[in-house]
């Protein structure tokens, strides 16, 4: 059995990976999805406050609270920022980290200096014009989103406090130094932000780089799929 821990993606929450807990639960596994101060079940703590550090901290409690080790922690998305955080301050209980189509950064870099400047200045424009100047409203889902899940989603994204964004990552510990996989998905939308880690992950050291026909989302739109990957992450299976 496997502990999967995931760092969830921005507007989301832990509802979003509803589809994925009877798949690890017949697999034998334990998902662990916590919810980001100011998402999801914790919407009512939104505050301007929140940076990319009060999300880490959000994981890292939820692992030392349960006190789970050996854990296989995947970042999805904005949570690849967040899970390498996390990796940093808990990683004698981390034992793989996976970055499924994620931002994966270095030290001192924020999910905003891993943007192109158009992409930068369009986030910082939503949150002037539609976010009080410190929220991002919730950006389209990919365009397979079926629409009965489009309709499940549409009342459970939230906008975001816009720091999460721009604040740097601290690392204490350097980067981590045990198995890294990153997951790219295939079914690319317009903005194509994750293929400059894919690429990344190809070429340098301490990586294992695997793809996923599917879009952005693969827990929502691709389910089964995502865990036949993560099945094989977990067991040590080369992927088929």
């Amino acid at each position: 059995m496997a502990t999967f821990v995931v760092a969830h993606g921005a507007w989301s929450a832990s509802w979003a990976w509803r589809k994925m807990r009877p798949l690890m639960q017949a697999a034998g596994h334990r998902l662990c999805v916590p919810c980001y101060t100011g998402l999801g079940a914790r919407r009512h703590l939104l505050a301007p406050g929140i940076t990319l550090e009060t999300h880490i901290l959000d994981v890292v409690g939820a692992i030392k609270m349960e006190d789970l080790r050996d854990v296989v922690l995947i970042g999805h998305s904005y949570g690849g920022m967040v899970a390498t955080g996390v990796a940093d301050r808990v990683g004698g209980r981390i034992a793989q980290l996976v970055y499924l189509d994620a931002f994966v950064p270095r030290d001192g870099q924020s999910l905003l200096d891993l943007q192109p400047p158009e992409d930068r200045a369009r986030v910082e424009a939503l949150a002037a014009s539609e976010g009080d100047g410190w929220l991002i409203p919730p950006q389209p889902p990919p365009p397979d989103t079926s629409a009965a899940d489009l309709a499940w989603m549409a009342p459970r994204r939230f906008s975001q406090p816009i720091e999460t964004f721009r604040a740097p990552l601290h690392l204490e510990h350097g980067a981590f130094p045990g198995l890294r996989t990153y997951i790219f998905c295939t079914k690319v939308g317009a903005a194509d932000a994750f293929r400059q880690f894919s690429v990344r992950a190809m070429v340098e050291p301490g990586w294992r780089y695997l793809e996923l026909d599917a879009s952005h989302n693969p827990h929502i739109t691709a389910p089964d799929r995502l865990m036949a990957v993560l099945e094989g992450i977990a067991t040590g299976a080369s992927p088929g």
